[in-house]
């Protein structure tokens, strides 16, 4: 299993909302490049970069945050955060990304999303699943759409979409533990690769995650919370 750190953005600092709710912003660093210096110095690969303006505002802002992550580190990236046109995608890929993750444009404009999946191949897309008891939420996490979760996923794995984030909305940033269930649920129903999100509290949470069969997590307000340490994160990727 992946371990991944999520580092969101707002204003080009380091930030963690509770359940995406932009008034309980908490700057954690004013510098990301410093914070992802440090998981890679952890022997950590892969990063979950997240612009919050720029879902709030629906086109991409912080992409000089991760240009110069990019360009200053080794870290695979993977990054969201308000891509809806070909032009945010293209800044994104040209900024550095290794991959994007799309939630909103996949329930909102699915031609286009699909488009993105046969133009870039489906190792470069993945399909953002931020849910709300069991139905997907768009745009920063403000709208909730009348999609279900599983109507949702399994058309996309149709589409040919290999890989899914899926992020309990009501567990994001509680510190309260993640979703097993309805992972369980993802694993057992689809093929796809899930990198489970949100909710992650304590270090034991993460073997548990990785004997369901998933294939990333993404761990953010547990780090800079200091609940899972950096050294914990290397031994686990040292051991596995």
């Amino acid at each position: 299993m992946r371990i991944i750190p999520a580092i969101d953005i707002i204003e080009g600092k380091c930030v963690r909302l509770s359940k995406g709710d932009y008034s309980t912003q908490k700057i954690y660093n004013e510098h990301p490049l410093e914070v992802a210096k440090a998981f890679e110095a952890h022997g950590i690969e892969y990063l979950h970069l997240v612009d919050l303006d720029g879902a709030k505002s629906k086109h991409i802002v912080n992409h000089k945050v991760l240009e110069e992550i990019a360009t200053k580190t080794r870290l695979k990236i993977d990054f969201g955060g308000g891509l809806k046109t070909d032009e945010d995608l293209r800044i994104a890929f040209e900024s550095g990304a290794q991959q994007i993750t799309g939630g909103s444009i996949a329930v909102k404009n699915p031609e286009t999303f699909t488009g993105w999946i046969q133009q870039y191949g489906a190792d470069k897309i993945i399909l953002g699943a931020d849910v709300k008891g069991e139905y997907i939420a768009t745009d920063g996490w403000l709208e909730t759409s009348d999609q279900s979760l599983f109507t949702f996923l399994a058309h996309y794995q149709n589409e040919g979409v290999r890989t899914t984030i899926c992020t309990d909305i009501s567990k994001d940033g509680m510190l309260e533990g993640p979703s097993f269930d309805l992972y369980a649920k993802i694993i057992a129903k689809t093929t796809l690769k899930l990198v489970a999100s949100g909710g992650i509290s304590n270090f034991d949470e993460l073997p548990r995650l990785a004997e369901m069969g998933c294939d990333g997590t993404i761990i953010g307000k547990a780090i800079y919370e200091n609940r899972i340490s950096l050294k914990q994160l290397e031994n686990f990727i040292l051991n596995r």
